[in-house]
């Protein structure tokens, strides 16, 4: 078993950290939410005061961030946390960021000596807590071998996607098909409705039909159809509308830097960020089924 330290303990990287406890592994954590914190404590974990006290005597050092400027800071720029990183450290950050902020991070740790690894989660927030995640990872085939048992102690699928900055590419590419099946999925089940089907019933016939895909089989954005999903819990939980909205800007800046043709994509970012601007940016993802829903005027007419 290996001493983890364990950066960002929210709605995704306390389950994970959780998960490693459960595991076996000594993990100390640092997150600037105290109750955060306070969670995986009370799971096992140790409270670190600082980021600098969570890399101490440490084998590997998992961080789970919200955004590439954040990451960046945390290591290079303002907080410096590479010099505090001892060369034996293996460093995975899980963060979904730019493939720029992932190779930036690797550049700057290799020349101190310290291996790293991008590795973006795919699964949302029941997948890490029911430890199903599938880990999507870029850098150097030997880190990538010593890392995978600890990753599947987190999931059940671990991907080895290329050099630095590759786990980040697979992973906003990823997540692009994944709004624009969402959408489309929302869109068929608002059209079968208004035309007097059964959402339930239209989700079994399309599930047995060539429109099946993952969110309509697993993540089904019509309240009421399935349990246990955000759809049917006012859309609250799962992965929020701010995250999908950033992961599309991702997906959007790596097209043009690479001058790929990404209508669907470009369009899916459109809705989604008008969606957020509705005030449905904490809601999960799923809640653009909302964005087709028909409205009825005064006199109760469409």
């Amino acid at each position: 078993m290996a001493t983890v330290g364990f950066i960002g303990v929210g709605n995704m990287g306390g389950p994970m950290a959780i998960n490693l406890v459960n595991a076996g592994h000594q993990v100390k954590v640092y997150d600037l939410s105290p109750d955060l914190v306070d969670n995986v404590v009370k799971a096992g974990a140790v409270a670190a005061a600082s980021p600098q006290e969570a890399v101490k005597d440490i084998d590997v050092l998992v961080s789970m961030l919200p955004s590439g400027k954040i990451v960046e800071d945390l290591y290079i720029h303002q907080e410096r946390l590479l010099e505090s990183i001892s060369v034996n450290t293996l460093v995975i950050d899980c963060s979904t960021i730019a493939p720029e902020n992932a190779i930036n991070l690797a550049m700057a740790a290799k020349a101190k000596g310290i291996v790293t690894l991008d590795a973006p989660v795919s699964g949302g927030v029941g997948g890490a807590v029911g430890g199903t995640l599938t880990f999507i990872v870029g850098g150097e085939t030997q880190a990538f071998e010593q890392a995978r048992p600890l990753l599947m102690n987190m999931g059940k699928n671990v991907f080895h996607a290329g050099d630095h900055g590759a786990g980040q590419t697979a992973k906003i590419c990823n997540n692009m098909l994944l709004a624009v099946h969402m959408i489309g999925t929302a869109e068929a089940l608002q059209l079968g409705v208004d035309n007097g089907l059964d959402p339930k019933v239209l989700s079994d016939i399309m599930l047995q039909s060539s429109g099946r895909n993952w969110s309509l089989e697993l993540y089904n954005p019509f309240p009421g159809v399935m349990d246990a999903v955000p759809a049917s819990n006012d859309y609250n939980g799962g992965f929020q509308v701010d995250l999908m909205n950033k992961d599309l800007g991702l997906a959007l800046q790596a097209a043009l830097k690479s001058q790929s043709a990404t209508p669907m994509g470009t369009l899916a970012k459109s809705l989604y960020s008008q969606h957020g601007r509705q005030g449905w940016g904490k809601k999960d993802f799923s809640s653009i089924q909302t964005w087709f829903k028909k409205v009825l005027n005064k006199n109760g007419a469409n």
